[in-house]
Formats: structure tokens, C-alpha cells, sequence
């Protein structure tokens, strides 16, 4: 057989364990019907798009020159799309950005690739807060540099800085950030992104290099009870930040996002050119023409979120009646308890005997968690409460 990169085949025929739950579940579902199975494997937004979303892509296709429209943009976007997010950006945050601090990309994936891929060199370190998105790692390593996990606070899911403090080296190139956080649902408070600058900017000094914070944000719109997200730029100066509307704007399936490079970062021309080196390796070419037109006339709409606290209160109140353990979300549509044994993967295959299909946390880098993800219709929570009472009666 010709030799291949075995790290791509294994990348290749390992399907996440997401997944696997996902295509478990279709596959159950035909046998019992789809309303027998509790699926809450996967983060695919159940609420649709705006109205505006098609609104304005009708009236685009209606009235855009399809040459133009279906044609290149520049590599890193529309610079009439890019401006429009800049003003959208400073509206909301009261910040001075242009078109030029923004580069178009295909979702938060690519967005964070680029950002990998631009800023390491082989052998640098990114440091990652568990819980975490799986594909970080993926992502980092794809990039050349080595992924640094730091332990989980498993008390409220903020940030372990002893821990933290730990993890970082010499070799620290960047650190991750994802509030909220997928999987925990939490948000990082003020005072943990005050601790973290002030951590960072000193151990950039003492290094003689900067440390990037890398700042995930595609759930940043999905917030409840008045919980506010910290703008991470206003904190620390060498923030990048990373944006999809696939769960803002109910759209994972289009692939928009950007990376927000502020004047602020040091290098700030270099380091853009570094990111836009990056697409360009990696062969991305440009983000979707129609769907940037799209989301940047759309960036200020959300989808309806009231259905995701409403699942979040009834299914936070009723799990804690039952005896679970968990960490009320202050946003995403993620919640992530204890699981009743000290063997989350043995756990979550227990409670598939229920038709319950959760996520185990070893995955997340968080053991003894299972990720539950309540962006289904309300309807599937009311009926899932017999379910995760009769698997909670399998331990009392």
C-alpha cells in the first residue's frame, strides 16, 4: 500500500465520539421512532435562522449581478462586508475597528485555524482550558505545536490559576479561551479575565515574547439572565478574536466567521499577515460570497434564545430534583453534570439502555462529566425527564 500520513488516516476513520452518539442515535431512532430517542449528542441550533436571514438572501440573489455575486471576493472578504462588521462590532462594544482588522473565514474552525497556523512554529505551545471543544487539540497539533491542558475547576468551571500558571513555558505561543464555554455552559466572570490579563502580561514580559489569547466566541450572543460576556480586546491588548454565526444565527451548515485582529495586538500588521498567510496555505481561498453578504447586513439579529433558557431552566431545576450535580449555564445551549459514577464513558453507555444519548467528558478533557446539549425542542425535554429519572433510580 502507498505510504500515507498516518496521522490524517486515523483523523480519517476515528469519528468523534459526538458523532458516533449522532449517527447512533438516527440509527435508533428508525427502529423505536424518532420520539423514543433523547438525543443530546450534538450542537446543531434547533431554532431557525431570523426571518431577515432568507429575507436578505432573496433580495440578494434578486438583485445582485450573479457574476459578481457567485465570483472571488478578496482573500480575506468583501471589504464592503468587512466594513459593515466593523461598524456592527463598534456599535455593540465601543470600539474604533475598520474593514482591515477583520478576515473573513469558513466558521470559528477556520477562524481558529488560521489563527494556529499563522502565530506557531513547530514545537509551541497553546495552552487550553478543560473543558474544552475536542477538535483544539486537533487543530493545534494540525498546526505543529503542542496542545498544554490545563485541569478543569470543576467547582464553577472558572479558571484553575494555579493550574494555569503551571501549564504556561517559555514556549507559550497562545492561549485559549472559549466563554461560553462549550461544553459547561459557563461564563468566564470579570474578575477571571482580569486574573487572566494580568498573568499573561506578566509572563509575556518575563518570556520577552507575546502570549496571544486566542478568544473563541461562537456562542457569545447566547446568554441568559442578563449574564454579560466580557469583551476580552478590552483586557488584554494581544487578543485575537474568533467569530462564527453558525449558533448566533442558527446557521452551522453555511460556514461564516472571522478573525477580529485589533490595532492593539502587538505587530498587529504582521500578525494579519501571518493569519492571511495561513488561509491561503491552507487552501481556504475565500469565506462563502453569498453568506457574507448575508451575515454582515444580519450581524446584529439572533435567533430566538428564550427557547434555549426555557430548556435550560426546565431541564437545571428538574436534573437537581433528581440528584444530579450541575453547574447552572450562564449561556451556550451546553450543560454539563456529574455523572453518577466515577466512569463518565460507562455512564453515558448506561444511559443509552435509556435511549438517553449524552456525551461522555473524558472527550471534553473533563472525566467524570457528561456534556448534555439541550438546543432540541422543548417538547424532547419534557419527555426525557423519565429517562434520566429512571437511570439516577440505577444509583441511589
Amino acid at each position: 500500500m502507498t505510504n500515507l500520513n498516518e496521522k490524517m488516516v486515523a483523523l480519517g476513520t476515528q469519528r468523534s465520539v459526538i458523532r458516533e452518539l449522532f449517527e447512533f442515535g438516527k440509527l435508533r431512532a428508525a427502529e423505536i421512532g424518532a420520539e423514543n430517542v433523547f438525543d443530546f449528542s450534538i450542537g446543531n441550533p434547533s431554532v431557525p435562522a431570523p426571518a431577515k436571514v432568507n429575507e436578505t438572501a432573496a433580495r440578494i440573489l434578486s438583485e445582485m449581478d450573479p457574476v459578481l455575486l457567485h465570483g472571488y471576493t478578496s482573500a480575506q472578504g468583501d471589504a464592503g462586508v468587512r466594513a459593515m462588521l466593523a461598524d456592527s462590532v463598534n456599535r455593540r462594544f465601543h470600539t474604533s475597528y475598520c474593514a482591515d482588522h477583520f478576515y473573513m473565514t469558513v466558521g470559528a474552525a477556520a477562524a481558529l485555524c488560521c489563527c494556529f497556523h499563522g502565530l506557531c512554529n513547530a514545537g509551541d505551545e497553546v495552552v487550553i482550558f478543560a473543558p474544552y471543544f475536542p477538535e483544539y487539540t486537533v487543530f493545534a497539533r494540525g498546526a505543529g505545536a503542542n496542545p498544554v491542558i490545563v485541569p478543569a475547576d470543576t467547582e464553577a468551571f472558572q479558571i484553575d490559576f494555579t493550574a494555569f500558571a503551571q501549564a504556561l513555558s517559555p514556549a507559550t505561543k497562545a492561549v485559549v479561551v472559549n466563554s461560553p464555554n462549550n461544553p459547561s455552559g459557563v461564563v468566564y466572570a470579570e474578575e477571571t479575565i482580569q486574573k487572566l490579563a494580568a498573568v499573561l502580561n506578566a509572563k509575556a514580559e518575563e518570556y520577552g515574547h507575546p502570549i496571544y489569547l486566542i478568544s473563541d466566541e461562537p456562542y457569545r450572543e447566547i446568554v441568559f439572565s442578563g449574564t454579560t460576556v466580557p469583551f476580552l480586546p478590552d483586557y488584554y491588548k494581544n487578543t485575537l478574536v474568533c467569530y462564527s454565526w453558525s449558533k448566533s444565527l442558527s446557521l452551522p451548515g453555511e460556514r461564516m466567521g472571522y478573525v477580529l485582529v485589533p490595532p492593539a495586538v502587538e505587530d498587529s500588521a504582521q500578525v494579519y499577515a501571518a493569519i492571511a498567510g495561513a488561509g491561503r496555505s491552507l487552501g481556504y481561498v475565500n469565506a462563502p460570497s453569498l453568506f457574507q453578504r448575508v451575515c454582515a447586513a444580519c450581524a446584529d439579529e439572533t435567533s430566538d434564545i428564550s427557547v434555549y433558557e426555557t430548556n435550560k431552566n426546565l431541564l437545571l431545576k428538574s436534573l437537581r430534583e433528581m440528584g444530579y450535580q450541575v453547574v447552572e449555564p450562564g449561556g451556550t445551549f451546553y450543560m454539563f453534570p456529574r455523572s453518577l459514577e466515577e466512569d463518565d464513558a460507562a455512564f453515558a453507555e448506561r444511559a443509552k439502555a435509556h435511549n438517553l444519548l449524552i456525551v461522555p467528558g473524558c472527550g471534553f478533557g473533563c472525566p467524570g462529566h457528561v456534556r448534555i446539549s439541550y438546543c432540541v425542542p422543548t417538547e424532547q425535554i419534557k419527555r426525557s425527564l423519565p429517562a434520566f429519572e429512571a437511570l439516577a433510580k440505577e444509583y441511589r
